[in-house]
């Protein structure tokens, strides 16, 4: 029998009964492939007990499209968006579907307050999905929009178990062939500037750092990390930790161009020489790279493919609402300048 229970049913109290995660419950909602039958059972036992009914108001607007659809921002920190990567993947996004009659619309989401807005402002019927980018490990958003039926594209993911469709470039690999390319060249200290450890990006280009040197037979010493926040503020303070730390470092490999150009600055304002006494890798090849002073060495992650690719899969989802979540990643290409 069905239990009787006070209030609507959540996602959250399915997920819970049937002895699952949230994204698994959703996989199990849209018909999605990768679920073991014994558990898609547990999960459709949950839901007859619950009375759960998944509000797909937001695909059943047939024939009632708005036309639009959502690029939305999730970093609380507004210093970010005046970074090169915000710029460049809302123009990559804009070019794409300047081929179609959608509109873009831009917005910020920041608080819990404004997470719960924007699901509300986006179920009402004002957007036909969603796409999100710079999302931290713990943001409830992606699985608020799931979990009212709104198709949504991510552009990476929050963690290796990320249960909605993301586009992604191969973060880890494009880290190994930077630390490799600085091994070959008889670096040996090789320093790391990081990401924010709370997003997965951050965490796959400091996996990739470490898996070339153990793949060399090399060590990474812990005082040869350092943690920034993609901003070319944070890689120059970052740097100039590392100098002082460790001041043997004859190589640094930045998470992002930004901090590979703060890097520079730091370098230097201690009288080290690039690429002589210090070589510098960057991550992304935006503009900057070419205009730094020597040119950065970078890795290459394609930009204007990933948002092309975002747009694709939004629209197929919008087009076909029974399509699986899909997972692409994109390859990444190290591109030889002057700071090596």
């Amino acid at each position: 029998m069905r239990r009787q229970r006070p209030g609507t049913p959540t996602l959250e109290e399915v997920a819970t009964l049937a002895g699952v995660g949230r994204g698994t419950v959703s996989r199990v909602i849209n018909n999605a492939a990768g679920v073991k039958d014994s558990t898609r059972r547990a999960v459709q036992r949950a839901i007859a007990e619950l009375g759960y009914v998944p509000n797909l108001a937001a695909r059943s607007l047939a024939g009632r499209r708005a036309d639009a659809v959502a690029l939305v921002m999730t970093e609380p920190d507004w210093r970010l968006f005046g970074e090169p990567f915000f710029s460049e993947i809302v123009r990559s996004v804009g070019d794409a579907l300047s081929e179609t009659k959608v509109q873009l619309l831009l917005t910020l989401v920041r608080t819990d307050a404004e997470r719960q807005r924007f699901v509300e402002y986006a179920r009402g019927g004002r957007v036909d999905g969603i796409m999100l980018m710079s999302v931290h490990a713990q943001d409830a958003l992606p699985d608020m929009l799931a979990d009212v039926g709104l198709p949504l594209v991510m552009l990476g993911r929050r963690s290796g178990e990320e249960s909605v469709t993301y586009v992604d470039a191969d973060n880890a690999g494009g880290a190994r062939s930077a630390v490799a390319h600085l091994l070959s060249g008889g670096r040996r200290a090789i320093a790391t500037i990081t990401g924010p450890l709370d997003m997965y990006v951050a965490q796959c280009r400091l996996r990739g750092y470490r898996e070339a040197l153990e793949q060399a037979g090399a060590e990474a010493q812990p005082s040869w990390t350092a943690e920034g926040d993609f901003t070319e503020d944070s890689g120059r303070r970052a740097m100039a930790e590392l100098i002082e730390r460790a001041p043997e470092i004859d190589a640094v490999f930045a998470a992002s161009d930004t901090m590979a150009a703060g890097a520079l600055n730091a370098l230097r304002a201690a009288g080290r020489r690039v690429p002589e006494d210090v070589a510098v890798i960057g991550f992304d090849d935006f503009p900057l790279a070419q205009h730094t002073d020597p040119k950065l060495t970078t890795v290459r992650q394609p930009l204007e493919e990933i948002g092309r690719t975002m747009v694709r899969l939004l629209l197929e989802e919008l087009e076909d609402s029974a399509v699986a979540w899909r997972h692409v990643m994109l390859r990444t290409e190290l591109v030889l300048r002057d700071s090596t």
